[in-house]
């Protein structure tokens, strides 16, 4: 895009998104440590990276991977300079409007990603209350035909949602077990103990460098913990996120005798609440039970707001699941040029769908 105004034209007619424009925006201008990120000449978000193939593989794979004779000298040849169609800080991979799913499927084959080695078009949602059928009948169409032009379907990650259709927290509280609703409610009581507020755009707070500063090391402390180092958001976008006059922006600071022990970033969408991300003081955070009294936290400020659904995310799905969280699933397309690597990927790809694998929709004993 020629400008910053044609990119806004863009984004603000693409379809899928869960999430304020300014976001996808940001993301475009401040792009993840390392990767590029651009719209392409037929209307998608798209950023290119360094890939490592075992990134979604789960953990026991990983593990067995890790074990076979001399994997720190071959284990070079799993990563790719990869183009990757959507973006990191979406829920679902954004379409433009209007669209060709035949041209755009056949045109990211042949020539957006004629200088990658792999092409990967990120989390397209299978229908879901969080989208529109018209959203979610464009997606199914699209992936049909990126998989007429050759891609690999993988099954992606497991985006959770709370339906908001409690009366209470004890409403809520009363679809699980005896024993489920002691340990949420004994985990509870910490909240008694901490100081929350919920910050809007033009916040004085927000406008601290040094509390953005602060903001980025405790997100930092999440990343480097998390089982997944992919996309390293940089200072710079975190900047541009709180510096907003967007009305959707709420940020929900957690403190405990003054000090900042932690805080969600989230987004009123639409008839959602998104939350997108976290940062927490280690070991204060876990010490004071902060991910679980922030899950209750959202989903009562969700309540008392008339939102419809709380989006909490991809990460910690089993953790989520218990929490009493639905999901909607997500599929990729891969295009892999080489014909050896493409035949190893379709013979092995439930390996690299960890997602999948989880029974997350159990009932709430």
């Amino acid at each position: 895009m020629e400008n910053r105004k044609e990119t806004d034209n863009a984004i603000k007619a693409w379809s899928n998104k869960l999430e304020p424009d300014y976001l996808l925006s940001d993301f475009l201008r401040h792009p993840p440590v390392d990767f590029k990120a651009t719209i392409s000449e037929v209307g998608l978000p798209v950023f290119s990276a360094l890939f490592d193939l075992t990134t979604t593989m789960d953990n026991e794979d990983q593990k067995r991977l890790k074990k076979i004779p001399f994997y720190k000298f071959w284990s070079r040849l799993l990563k790719y300079k990869t183009l990757f169609v959507g973006t990191t800080v979406s829920e679902f991979s954004p379409l433009p409007t209007p669209f060709n799913a035949t041209q755009v499927a056949l045109f990211l084959k042949e020539r957006e990603g004629k200088n990658y080695p792999l092409v990967i078009v990120k989390d397209l949602p299978s229908p879901s209350p969080l989208i529109s059928d018209e959203d979610a009948k464009k997606t199914a169409d699209f992936l049909a035909q990126l998989e007429q032009a050759g891609f690999i379907s993988v099954a992606g990650q497991a985006l959770a949602y709370v339906s908001v259709d409690y009366s209470s927290q004890d409403d809520f509280l009363s679809r699980f077990s005896k024993n489920r609703r002691k340990d949420f409610r004994r985990k509870l009581r910490a909240m008694e103990n901490l100081e929350i507020e919920v910050l809007t755009a033009n916040s004085p707070y927000l406008q601290s460098d040094e509390v953005i500063n602060h903001f980025y090391r405790l997100y930092l402390q999440v990343f480097q913990q998390s089982e997944i180092h992919f996309d390293r958001l940089s200072e710079e976008f975190f900047y541009d996120l709180l510096h907003t006059d967007d009305e959707s922006l709420r940020v929900v600071v957690y403190r405990k005798s003054g000090k900042l022990i932690g805080y969600n970033i989230c987004f009123a969408y639409k008839d959602m609440l998104v939350d997108k991300y976290i940062g927490f003081d280690y070991p204060l955070a876990t010490d004071n039970n902060l991910y679980f009294i922030s899950w209750f936290f959202n989903l009562e400020y969700a309540r008392l707001n008339g939102f419809k659904y709380y989006v909490a995310g991809w990460t910690d799905p089993e953790i989520k699941a218990y929490l009493g969280a639905k999901f909607v699933y997500t599929r990729h397309a891969v295009y892999i040029r080489n014909p050896l690597l493409r035949g190893i990927l379709k013979h092995f790809r439930h390996h690299f769908e960890s997602d999948a694998h989880l029974e997350l929709q159990g009932d709430q004993n």
